[in-house]
């Protein structure tokens, strides 16, 4: 892993009810890292990537075993004790985060929504009256020509197609100017074409301008494919975290079941 952690979850649960969507997750995030999470569904994916952002609290300390339940981002508190940090919006301005379901209002022209990253520079008032300063304009349709859409910059965004909205949702984050990623199955409701073009602008993003993305995935062969190192989730566990190289059959089967070998597709890791 690089040095320079941006990102440090320290004994990380969650409780819903009787289930623990995380059990004492521990992870560092180094500077410029791009990296798949991985796991089955309901193992904690989401759960960890939202509490990284702050968007879902974790377990206070009382009830860990041995461990802190605290997040860190840029070396300052994202949450710690069970609560959410009052300085986690020092953190948000610098973090990304994409969705599944792309997160666009629909009604609004995609150029709209794109600017609607640089709010946390320009403020609400202007934003909500559309009145852009002209480096958020030129900020906006550069990331839009960077991720391929500036062509659709006046459309709503709900006419747009899905591989579309994903990448508007990138430009977005390029216009906050985040310096990390957090990608939740940003690729989970396109098709192979779409999804493969995404991976790639989040691959650029890293490669060319050293962002750090932390990206979950369904699709084992995409982790693979794009991203250097792994981590994997089974039952709110953290089971695996290190190259991809390390990730064969027998890994894999582990963290999935037997079952995955039905599906195991051609050319995987031996």
């Amino acid at each position: 892993m690089k040095s320079d952690p941006v990102l440090s979850i320290r004994a990380a649960s969650k409780t819903f009810g009787s289930r623990r969507a995380l059990d004492a997750v521990s992870l560092d995030v180094g500077r410029g890292e791009m990296i798949a999470l991985i796991g089955p569904s309901g193992s904690g994916k989401s759960t960890l990537l939202r509490s990284i952002d702050g968007l879902q609290t974790i377990d206070a300390p009382a009830q860990e075993k041995g461990g802190e339940g605290t997040i860190t981002a840029f070396g300052g508190p994202v949450q710690a004790k069970g609560k959410v940090s009052d300085q986690v919006r020092k953190a948000r301005v610098r973090i990304g985060f994409i969705a599944q379901q792309f997160n666009l209002v629909g009604r609004l022209t995609l150029f709209t929504n794109v600017a609607l990253g640089s709010l946390g520079r320009i403020g609400f008032a202007r934003g909500l009256f559309g009145a852009w300063p002209a480096e958020t304009r030129g900020a906006v349709m550069a990331a839009l020509h960077r991720v391929g859409v500036a062509d659709y910059a006046a459309q709503r965004a709900n006419t747009l197609s899905g591989g579309q909205q994903q990448r508007g949702a990138i430009a977005r984050a390029l216009v906050q100017k985040a310096k990390i990623i957090l990608a939740d199955e940003p690729v989970a409701s396109l098709d192979p074409v779409s999804a493969r073009k995404v991976m790639e602008i989040l691959r650029d993003l890293n490669k060319t301008d050293g962002l750090t993305v932390v990206v979950t995935l369904h699709q084992v062969d995409y982790a693979l494919r794009y991203c250097a190192r792994v981590v994997a989730l089974k039952a709110g566990k953290k089971v695996y975290d290190g190259p991809t190289n390390g990730l064969g059959r027998d890994k894999l089967i582990d963290i999935y079941g037997p079952e995955f070998e039905d599906v195991f597709w051609e050319g995987a890791p031996q």
